[in-house]
């Protein structure tokens, strides 16, 4: 008798799941032209930063370029969240891609008109700044109803994944594009990129958000028509105040980028631990985004997981111990090691924490929860910053990194005794 084959088991995933990719036409043009938009945006970032050193001489006025895009970012982002919720997702993505398109040819065109004006580059950071916080909350709330739920995580680790690969590879080739053509070359560049996210963009069929019942809409269609009126920062406020998962998800983020934060000692401690200099600063920067990327590419079996809660806590508690021993070890590769292990943990922790706001979230809340994230993600980083600046110099470097990165997973353990629900959160029924 012929021998009967047992049915095949499927193929555990190890590599990043492009399923997402392959089942909607519409996300896929959407995280093509978000890739690479986002390179175009990294190299004119830094072509910026080297035109107003350019022109000033000064470092103190390179870092105000990081003032000028970080106010805007905040303010406009709860804003940005707000309108999100009352408008076209779908028009507001494609208006203010426009806008960021715009502002790159104004600045070329200044460039090849050889006006150097330092006023004129940081007026035209905080539009940009202004534009993207527009656009991030409103691209963020499309992707649940392009997608049905159990493809979010895939989703999530697919951006993060590109957005990683833009900030490690947009600046390098933004500085050959400026030392071989200039500074409007890199500019033309870049908005020459947003085609392709303005293609993404017009394509998309239209994405009120929904109202009414608040659940989450069918991939590919419309929501139902919204009532009236302007959606307010203060409701999505208070939404967020009385969802306790959805905030467990914004506190365990600040735990970590807050208390663990070490990227404003790279220059001290790669001349006291490593005798390095420049170089030496260049490693450290780059090792969490080397982890974070592997963390992208190696997703594949995040889109198993359903207890997303307790997935956020590990990986928090992962950055934080690898913080901690970065800040205990004296070898440069095994301090490379430990922050490019941080960063992997970091990727994991991202695609959790937006895959539960997507869902957990009403339709017609998305935006304004979108918005809360982008301040978290822009102001958590730079508190840790002067937290880690300041505990050094009372201190040392070492007592600042090690004790931030055990702080983080001291607070996150108290966090989650608190709200214990956290831990048991099932991806099949999201709860916020």
């Amino acid at each position: 008798m012929p021998r009967t084959l047992a049915p095949s088991r499927p193929r555990r995933r190890i590599l990043a799941d492009i399923t997402p990719l392959k089942s909607s036409p519409d996300f896929r043009r959407l995280w093509v032209g978000s890739t690479i938009s986002r390179l175009g945006q990294a190299m004119t970032a830094l072509a910026i930063s080297l035109q107003v050193y350019a022109i000033t001489g000064s470092s103190f006025s390179v870092g105000l370029v990081g003032l000028f895009s970080l106010v805007p970012l905040v303010s406009f982002g709860l804003y940005g969240g707000a309108i999100a919720d009352t408008v076209d997702r779908r028009t507001l993505g494609l208006y203010s891609s426009l806008g960021l398109a715009a502002l790159s040819i104004a600045l070329a065109a200044a460039a090849v008109l050889d006006y150097h004006r330092v006023w004129l580059l940081y007026g035209v950071v905080a539009l940009q700044s202004a534009c993207g916080a527009l656009n991030g909350p409103a691209r963020s709330a499309m992707i649940p109803r392009l997608l049905p739920a159990e493809q979010l995580p895939a989703a999530n680790a697919l951006n993060s994944a590109a957005m990683t690969f833009g900030m490690m590879i947009g600046p390098a080739l933004g500085g050959i594009i400026v030392g071989w053509w200039g500074y409007q070359a890199a500019y033309l560049i870049d908005a020459v990129t947003f085609c392709a996210a303005l293609y993404a963009m017009w394509r998309l069929p239209s994405m009120r958000p929904e109202r009414g019942d608040g659940s989450p809409g069918e991939p590919g269609k419309p929501g139902k028509p919204g009532k009236p009126g302007r959606a307010s920062v203060i409701d999505g406020l208070r939404f967020l105040g009385t969802r306790p998962n959805i905030r467990m998800n914004f506190f365990s983020d600040l735990a970590a980028m807050v208390l663990a934060q070490p990227k404003a000692l790279f220059p001290a401690i790669a001349v006291l631990w490593y005798d390095g200099d420049a170089k030496t600063v260049g490693l450290l920067v780059t090792a969490p985004a080397v982890g974070a990327l592997l963390g992208g590419l190696l997703s594949g079996w995040q889109g198993r997981i359903r207890r997303h809660g307790l997935a956020i806590l590990l990986s928090v508690a992962a950055w934080g111990l690898a913080i901690a021993a970065f800040g205990l070890t004296r070898n440069l590769w095994l301090g490379l090691f430990f922050l490019a292990l941080a960063g992997c943990a970091d990727s994991v922790s991202m695609v959790f924490r937006s895959t539960m706001m997507q869902a957990a979230t009403p339709d017609d809340m998305r935006g304004r929860l979108q918005g809360v994230f982008i301040v978290v993600v822009a102001g958590g980083p730079r508190l840790g910053d002067f937290l880690a600046g300041t505990t050094a110099d009372l201190f040392s470097p070492a007592v600042a990194i090690t004790g931030g990165g055990l702080g983080c997973v001291l607070v996150l353990g108290l966090l989650a005794a608190r709200w214990r629900a956290f831990a048991r959160y099932d991806a099949r029924s999201p709860q916020p």
